[in-house]
């Protein structure tokens, strides 16, 4: 292997803190989860009111929001300090300093474990056996992404000026991060399902949805390079709209814990 082209594991590349600088961002131009995808994590755990869920790398809370909207009291587990400062209080989410190898939860405590645009910077040989560890015998794990949809033209546009941006980033290939679940003996019964998902950005909002990927520069000559190519892109898709589309799917996977 050309050492050159050697780059470690997304965990070992500072997941606790590369987040830092980009809360505001984050916040304001994530994309949001289809409701279809929220009803496919809950169906058939029970009435949500009694459900404890903990919502492992939560960034600014937009799932904790979402699965808070349902009646599920949220465990949300952030190690950045900044993200956790961001996020918008919501009375059914407790916010909660710890990591997905080591959660400080209680054994059997949890119902559901989730993992919305998280699990890609996790060390998985270390992570699943602490979600097995804090999940009670019926529960269940929950991995998502957002992956853009490259059968979008626009979205394949801004897929490609991202990558050229980030110099190839390994985080733009982060659905290959779901291998270790897929034989891991901690869970079974692994599934996957893909629902439509959409967001419509202005200028403004086409540049800060790239600003709030932690792998994108964020000042000088980089950054007045992907300004520009994004502009460019929005003013030729825009239209009359005042506003462009980036199509998504939003892919998740559900497992349940194994008995062994």
């Amino acid at each position: 292997m050309n050492s050159s082209n050697f780059r470690p594991p997304l965990y070992e590349m500072n997941p606790l803190g590369r987040f830092s600088d980009r809360a505001a961002d984050y916040v304001k131009y994530r994309p949001t989860y289809p409701a279809a995808a929220i009803d496919a994590i809950l169906e058939g755990l029970g009435e949500p009111s009694r459900l404890a869920a903990a919502d492992v790398g939560a960034g600014t809370g937009i799932s904790s929001r979402l699965l808070a909207q349902r009646g599920v009291r949220v465990l949300a587990i952030e190690p950045n300090a900044e993200m956790r400062q961001a996020a918008e209080i919501n009375p059914l989410v407790e916010w909660r300093e710890g990591t997905s190898e080591a959660t400080n939860l209680s054994e059997s405590s949890i119902d559901l474990v989730t993992c919305f645009q998280s699990f890609h910077w996790f060390n998985p040989v270390l992570t699943l056996p602490e979600f097995r560890r804090i999940l009670q015998p019926s529960g269940r794990l929950a991995v998502v992404w957002n992956l853009r949809d490259r059968a979008d033209e626009l979205t394949l546009c801004y897929t490609q000026i991202v990558k050229a941006a980030s110099n190839n980033h390994p985080a733009e290939r982060r659905e290959r991060a779901i291998e270790p679940l897929l034989t891991s003996s901690d869970f079974t019964n692994i599934q996957s399902r893909d629902f439509v998902n959409k967001q419509d950005l202005d200028l403004q909002g086409l540049i800060g949805r790239a600003q709030s990927s932690s792998y994108i520069p964020n000042s000088g000559p980089p950054l007045q390079k992907i300004i520009s190519d994004l502009t460019e892109l929005y003013e030729a898709h825009c239209g009359d709209r005042g506003f462009v589309s980036l199509v998504y799917k939003t892919r998740v996977y559900l497992a349940a814990r194994s008995d062994s």
